[in-house]
C-alpha cells in the first residue's frame, strides 16, 4: 500500500531531539539522507522521519540505515524511494533496525534482503495467520536451501559441511528477520497490525522444526545415504518447541527414537544436533531417559520400558509438551500414542505433588540471587509459574478430559477456563499476564539475539527506555514510558504470584459455597481430585471445612471466601494441611464474634502466612491456638522489637504472679496460672517454629514461666493454708534437673525439692506439717486434669525418693546429705537452683549443698567410676524398646544425656578448684570448661552443637507431633514438618536427619574420649 508523500495532519518537528533522537548530529545525518532540511523534516520524507523516530532506539535505527545505504550503494535509491511510499516497509524495516542490533547487522551484510520486508502484510488489516507460511511451507523452504527433495520419505541434502551450515544459518536468519519485522512493525507504524506473541512463538517453533528437518537431511548426507538406509529416526520436540511457543533465542529440547541399527541412529542424531547447533540454535537432548548419562536415542520399546519402570513425575510433566517435529513422522506419532496413557496416570503417583514442587524449587534454586528480581522466566511471578500451574492442572484433570491434553500453554489455559476448571476471568487475566511477560522476553532477546530473560536493572535507564518503546508503551500523564513499563511489569508479577490462588483454590470455594453469580462450579469429584493432587490427605474432609467456613451471606463468610484461596495455598505447602485447616476452622469458630480476627488476617498478610504455617506444621500449636487466640495478634509483628519475640520472661513472670494473686483458692489460682502459661507457651512455640528465636531463649522463657507458675501456686496455697494467722514456716521450692538448669522443653515436668524452716516460736514439726500441706496443695492444683499442656510437679529427686518426706527442714536436709548422700544425689544437686518461695532460705540451701556438688578435692576415683557405671546402665537399659538410638534426642548417640553426663562429671571433678564451673546451665558450664582449659575449644564447640541440636530437635518434634517425644522419625509427614521448622528444604527432609546424625556422631566421639578420661 502507498501513502501520499507528505504527512497528513502532522506538523514537522522543529528538532530531531523532540522526536526522540539523542545524538547531537542526528539533524545533519538525517539531512545527509535527504530527509531533513534545516529545522524541519523534508515534506516528502516526513512520514519516513516520523516512523524512524518511533523506533525502539531511533539512534540505533539511524546508524543502521546509514550502514545499509553504504552497503547497497547504487541500489539505495530504490529502497529510499520505497520507504517514502510504503508504510509496511517503513514499519518493518525501522522496527527491526531499532529493535535488534543483530538483525540490523544481518541486513547490512545481506542488504538486498530488505526486499523480503515488502511482502509480510498489507497495512490497515488485522493480523491474518493464513498470510504467513505454514509449517509445511517452512519445511520445504529449508530443505530446498540444502538441496534436499522435500517429497522424499527421508530427504538427503545435496550439500554438506560448512556450506550446509551457512545455508541453514542464512535461511534461519531470513525467517527470524521476517517474524521480527511482523512483530515490531506496529512500533514504528501504529496503523499496522499487531501480531500476538503466541502467533510469533508458534511461527518460531515451525521455523525451528523446519531447521531440524533440514539439519537431519544434512546429517543423512554426511553419515552416508547407504549407511542410513533402513534407519528410521524420529525427533520429538519438547519444551517450548514442542508446545509451539518458542522464543527468538532458546535451546531446542528434543528426544530421539529410532528403528534400525542403534549405532547408525546415534551417529545420525548426533550429527544432526551438531549441524543444527552450529547453524541456528543449540539442540538439547537432556530430557531423554536418564538425561546426559542415557543413550542419545532409543527404540520405541526402550522408551516405553523406561517410562513404565523408572521415570519420575517430572519426566511425565515434561512429556506434556511432546510432539513429533522432524524425522519419521509415523514413528513420532507412535511414540506419543504409546506414552500418553502413562502421562495421564502420573497424577495418581504417591510422589506426584512432592515431585512437582521439587521440580519448581529446583528451578528457583538455580536463579542467581543478584538477578532473581529481574528474572522474567524463572523468578517469582514469572513465566515458569504460569507454565507449572497450567501443567499441574493438566495432569490432575486431563485424565478425564481430552480437551486439556494440548501442548501449548495459552491454548490449555483457555481450555481450562472453557471446561470450568478455572474461572474464565482468571484464565483471561493469566493469559494476558503470560503474553505480556513473553513479549518482554522476546524484546530483550531480539535486541542482540542472545538468550536472556532479564528485565533491565533500575539503574539501566537506556535499557528501560529502549524496552518501553519496543513494547509500545507510552507516558500516561502521570508517569513516563519507563515508569509505565515498571509499573505494568510489577502489577503483572504480583498477579502471577497469586496464580495458585487463582488456578487451584478459588474454584474449590465456588464448588462448596453457594455463591450467587458464580460462573464456575467444579464437581465434587473434580474438587476432591484437585485437593488430593495438591497434597491433601483427606480432600473430602477439607471440602467440608471450606463449606462450613464460607457458608452464609454475612460479612464473615464473605471475608472467608476472599481469604481462603490464599490461606489454602499456604496450608498446602505445610506438612499437615488437613489438620491445619481443621485448626483454622476451630480458631475461626472460637472468634466468630470477634471483629478484629478476620480483619487482621485480611490486612496483615504476614500474620496470615505465619498462622497457616504454624497450624499446618504443629499439632501442638493447632490444639492450643483455639484456646488462646489472643496470640494471633502477635503474629503480625516483624523485627527484633516485635512482641512475638521481644517479651521479657521476667516481665511475663511478674504479670502472671500479679494476675494469680487475686485468687485465694489454689485451684482457681492454678487455673489462671495454667491459662496464662498457655499463652506464653504458645507465643514461644510460634516464634520457635517460625525461626525467630533460638534454643537458649526458648529454654529460658519456658523455664521462667514454669517458675512463675510455681511461685504463684505457692503464694495461693500459703494464703489458703495460713488464713489470717502468720504462717509457721518459710518455704523454698528448689528446681532440679532441667528446671534448675533453665533448660525446660515444651513437654518437661518440673523436678523440684521443697525445704522449709520454722519461724520464730514454731517447732520443726509445725513447720514441716504446714509446708507439706502447702506443697501438696500446689502439686494437686497445678496437676489437675486440663486440656492444656501438663503441669506435673515431680518431687522424686528429694532425699529417699518417694519413700522420704515431701518437705524437710534445712537442717534435716543437711543432716541427710552429711550421713547418707549418694553419688547420684551429688550429681543431681549440680542442677539445684531456688525457683520459688523464700529467697533467703533458698540462698542458704545453696550454701549448704555447695560442698557436695562442688567438692574441694575433686571427685574420688571410685565415685567417678560409679558415675560411669550408672551411665553405662542408662545406655543399656533406659532406651525405649524399638527406639532408634541414632535418632533418640535424650538417650541416643551424642544426645542430651551424653553431653550432660560428661559436663556434670567434669563439674564434680573440677568445680571445687574452678568457681567459674559453678553453674546449673549446661551451655554456661561448657563455656567455662573451655575458658579454664579443661576442654579444648573444638571439643566444647562440638558438645555445644550436639546439645543445642538435640534440644531444638526434641522441642520441634514435640510441637509437630503434639505430644512430648524424644524420638525423631525417619520419614513421613512428621519428619517433613520437623525438617521445615528446623530450616531444611521441604523437598529434602532427609537432609535434616543426615545433619542430625553427623552432629551427634561428632558429639559422641568427644564424649567417648572425655567421659572415660576424667580423673
Amino acid at each position: 500500500m502507498t501513502t501520499p508523500p507528505v504527512a497528513r495532519d502532522r506538523r514537522p518537528a522543529r528538532a530531531p531531539a523532540r522526536l526522540g533522537f539523542t545524538d547531537a548530529d542526528a539533524g545533519p545525518r538525517l539531512a545527509d539522507l535527504g530527509w531533513w532540511d534545516g529545522d524541519d523534516a523534508v515534506p516528502a520524507a516526513a512520514l519516513v522521519v516520523w516512523a524512524l523516530a518511533r523506533a525502539a532506539d531511533p539512534d540505533l535505527a539511524l546508524a543502521a540505515v546509514e550502514n545499509l545505504r553504504e552497503s547497497l550503494g547504487e541500489s539505495w535509491a530504490e529502497l529510499e524511494s520505497a520507504l517514502r511510499v510504503d508504510q509496511g516497509l517503513r514499519g518493518r524495516l525501522f522496527g527491526v533496525l531499532g529493535g535488534s542490533t543483530a538483525l540490523g547487522e544481518h541486513l547490512v551484510s545481506q542488504p538486498e534482503r530488505w526486499r523480503l520486508l515488502r511482502t509480510v502484510l498489507a497495512p490497515g488489516r488485522v493480523h491474518d495467520e493464513s498470510r504467513l507460511p505454514s509449517a509445511e511451507d517452512r519445511r520445504r523452504t529449508h530443505l530446498d536451501a540444502v538441496g534436499a527433495d522435500a517429497d522424499a520419505p527421508a530427504p538427503v541434502a545435496g550439500v554438506t559441511g560448512h556450506g550446509a551450515v551457512e545455508l541453514l544459518r542464512l535461511a534461519w536468519r531470513d525467517d527470524v528477520l521476517l517474524l521480527a519485522a511482523a512483530d515490531l512493525q506496529s512500533v514504528c507504524e501504529p496503523e499496522l497490525p499487531f501480531w500476538p506473541v503466541d502467533v510469533i512463538s508458534a511461527q518460531l517453533a515451525d521455523v525451528a522444526a523446519a531447521g531440524l528437518e533440514a539439519a537431519l537431511a544434512v546429517a543423512r548426507a554426511e553419515v552416508g545415504a547407504d549407511a542410513v538406509e533402513g534407519v528410521r529416526l524420529g525427533v520429538i520436540g519438547m519444551g517450548k518447541c514442542g508446545g509451539r511457543e518458542l522464543n527468538y533465542v532458546s535451546d531446542i529440547d528434543v528426544i530421539f527414537l529410532h528403528d534400525g541399527p542403534a549405532d547408525v541412529a546415534t551417529r545420525l542424531a548426533s550429527t544432526m544436533m551438531r549441524v543444527a547447533t552450529e547453524a541456528f540454535l543449540e539442540i538439547d537432548a537432556n530430557l531423554r531417559p536418564e538425561g546426559r548419562s542415557g543413550q542419545l536415542t532409543r527404540t520405541l520399546e526402550g522408551h516405553v520400558s523406561y517410562y513404565r519402570r523408572w521415570a519420575r513425575t517430572w519426566e511425565f510433566q515434561a512429556l506434556l509438551k511432546a510432539r513429533p517435529v522432524a524425522g519419521d513422522a509415523e514413528l513420532g506419532r507412535e511414540y506419543c500414542e504409546a506414552l500418553a496413557p502413562m502421562v495421564w496416570e502420573a497424577a495418581e503417583r504417591d510422589d506426584f505433588v512432592a515431585d512437582v514442587r521439587a521440580m519448581r524449587k529446583r528451578v528457583e534454586d538455580h536463579i542467581r540471587h543478584d538477578v532473581a528480581d529481574r528474572e522474567l522466566k524463572l523468578g517469582r511471578g514469572g513465566l515458569r509459574d504460569v507454565e507449572f500451574a497450567v501443567q499441574l492442572l493438566q495432569l490432575v484433570h486431563g485424565r478425564g478430559d481430552g480437551t486439556l491434553r494440548g501442548q501449548n500453554t495459552l491454548e490449555t489455559l483457555a481450555a481450562l477456563g472453557e471446561g470450568g476448571y478455572i474461572g474464565r476471568d482468571d484464565a483471561a487475566n493469566l493469559a494476558a499476564s503470560y503474553r505480556f511477560l513473553r513479549m518482554l522476553e522476546h524484546r530483550v532477546q531480539l535486541q542482540r539475539l542472545r538468550r536472556t530473560h532479564l528485565f533491565p536493572s533500575d539503574d539501566d535507564t537506556a535499557g528501560l527506555r529502549w524496552l518501553a518503546r519496543a513494547a509500545k508503551l507510552r507516558a500516561d500523564g502521570r508517569r513516563d514510558a519507563v515508569g509505565v513499563l515498571q509499573a505494568e511489569r510489577s502489577r503483572t508479577t504480583v498477579r502471577v504470584r497469586r496464580l495458585h490462588e487463582k488456578l487451584f483454590y478459588r474454584p474449590l470455594l465456588e464448588s462448596v459455597a453457594n455463591i450467587a453469580g458464580s460462573d464456575l462450579v467444579l464437581t465434587e469429584e473434580s474438587a476432591t481430585r484437585r485437593l488430593a493432587a495438591l497434597g491433601w490427605s483427606s480432600p473430602s474432609g477439607a471440602l467440608k471445612h471450606v463449606a462450613a467456613l464460607t457458608a452464609g451471606t454475612g460479612r464473615a463468610a464473605r471475608i472467608q471466601r476472599a481469604l481462603l484461596p490464599v490461606l489454602l495455598d499456604q496450608l498446602g505447602h505445610t506438612a499437615d494441611p488437613d489438620h491445619g485447616l481443621l485448626a483454622y476452622r476451630k480458631v475461626s469458630e472460637a472468634l466468630a464474634s470477634t471483629p478484629w480476627f478476620l480483619a487482621l488476617l485480611r490486612d496483615e498478610g504476614l500474620a496470615a502466612d505465619r498462622l497457616m504455617y504454624v497450624l499446618g506444621t504443629s499439632r501442638w500449636v493447632a490444639e492450643m491456638m483455639p484456646r488462646s487466640p489472643e496470640v494471633l495478634r502477635l503474629l503480625g509483628g516483624d523485627g527484633p522489637q516485635a512482641e512475638l519475640v521481644a517479651r521479657d520472661p521476667a516481665e511475663v513472670a511478674v504479670s502472671l504472679r500479679a494476675a494469680v494473686a487475686r485468687h485465694t483458692d489454689p485451684r482457681s489460682a492454678g487455673n489462671v496460672a495454667r491459662s496464662l502459661r498457655r499463652v506464653e507457651l504458645l507465643r514461644v512455640a510460634c516464634a520457635d517454629l517460625l525461626g525467630l528465636t533460638d534454643v537458649v531463649r526458648v529454654c529460658t522463657a519456658l523455664s521462667s514461666v514454669w517458675a512463675a507458675v510455681l511461685q504463684a501456686g505457692l503464694d495461693a496455697a500459703i494464703r489458703e493454708r495460713a488464713g489470717a494467722a502468720p504462717a509457721p514456716a518459710v518455704i523454698s521450692i528448689v528446681g532440679m534437673g532441667r528446671l534448675g538448669g533453665g533448660e525446660l522443653g515444651y513437654g518437661s515436668d518440673a523436678d523440684v525439692v521443697a525445704v522449709c524452716e520454722p519461724v520464730e516460736g514454731a517447732s520443726d514439726q509445725d513447720a514441716t506439717t504446714f509446708a507439706r500441706g502447702v506443697v501438696e496443695s500446689v502439686v494437686s492444683a497445678l496437676g489437675a486434669p486440663s486440656p492444656d499442656p501438663a503441669l506435673e510437679v515431680d518431687t522424686k529427686l528429694r532425699p529417699e525418693g518417694r519413700s522420704g518426706p515431701l518437705v524437710r527442714t534445712l537442717s534435716s536436709y543437711a543432716d541427710y546429705l552429711r550421713r547418707w548422700a549418694q553419688t547420684w544425689e551429688c550429681q543431681a544437686l549440680l542442677r539445684a537452683r531456688p525457683v520459688a518461695g523464700d529467697e533467703d532460705l533458698g540462698r542458704r540451701f545453696e550454701e549448704m549443698i555447695a560442698p557436695y556438688r562442688y567438692p574441694e578435692g575433686g571427685l574420688p576415683e571410685e565415685q567417678a567410676t560409679e558415675i560411669r557405671r550408672m551411665k553405662a546402665r542408662v545406655d543399656a537399659e533406659r532406651l525405649p524398646r524399638g527406639a532408634d538410638r541414632a535418632l533418640h534426642t535424650k538417650l541416643g548417640t551424642g544426645g542430651l544425656a551424653d553431653v550432660e553426663w560428661t559436663v556434670q562429671l567434669l563439674q564434680l571433678q573440677h568445680a571445687g578448684q574452678h568457681p567459674a564451673l559453678r553453674t546449673t546451665s549446661t551451655l554456661d558450664a561448657l563455656t567455662a570448661l573451655a575458658a579454664e582449659g579443661l576442654l579444648t575449644e573444638d571439643d566444647a564447640a562440638t558438645l555445644t552443637s550436639g546439645w543445642t541440636t538435640a534440644t531444638r530437635a526434641r522441642g520441634v518434634a514435640t510441637l509437630v507431633r503434639g505430644k512430648p517425644t524424644d524420638q525423631l522419625p525417619r520419614s513421613g509427614h512428621e519428619l517433613a514438618g520437623i525438617a521445615s521448622a528446623l530450616g531444611y528444604p521441604e523437598d529434602d527432609p532427609g537432609a535434616c536427619i543426615d545433619e542430625y546424625r553427623r552432629i551427634t556422631r561428632h558429639a559422641r566421639a568427644v564424649v567417648d574420649r572425655v567421659f572415660s578420661a576424667v580423673r
